[in-house]
């Protein structure tokens, strides 16, 4: 799955949020300064032609929505930085995290309690 450009997930996040929708209300979501709606229109094409997005045409106009979901993006995004940025060990982004100063005791802590519910998940459909 190739990765997106910055402008190109601003409107994939818009459009998973939104479920579906047409250009104008792809562009209400943007905050001010609102790009223009042939900027937005040009940014939907290219998503199209990725396999992001897909649309339904009524008459002249075409209602838009994501084809790859959100899950389905972060899981790949995720998986590139994981391989790209430490070495395709998980182990390694994990303590990375930890030995960053920013992340606290507490925030450490639910990471724990998710792993752990996550490997009971996995262990009681094995």
């Amino acid at each position: 799955m190739k990765e997106l450009t910055k402008a190109e997930e601003q409107v994939m996040q818009i459009l998973w949020d939104l479920k579906k929708g047409f250009i104008k209300d792809i562009a209400e979501r943007f905050s001010d300064p609102k790009p223009a709606n042939t900027t937005i229109s040009t940014v939907v094409k290219i998503l199209e032609t990725k396999g992001f997005v897909d649309h339904t045409v009524y008459g002249k106009i075409h209602e838009y929505f994501p084809v790859v979901s959100k899950d389905e993006y972060t899981r790949a995004f995720m998986g590139n930085v994981v391989k790209n940025y430490f070495s395709n060990s998980y182990e390694k982004m994990v303590s990375f995290f930890a030995r960053d100063k920013e992340v606290t005791i507490e925030e450490m802590g639910e990471m724990m309690k998710v792993l752990q519910d996550e490997m009971k998940k996995k262990q009681e459909t094995s």
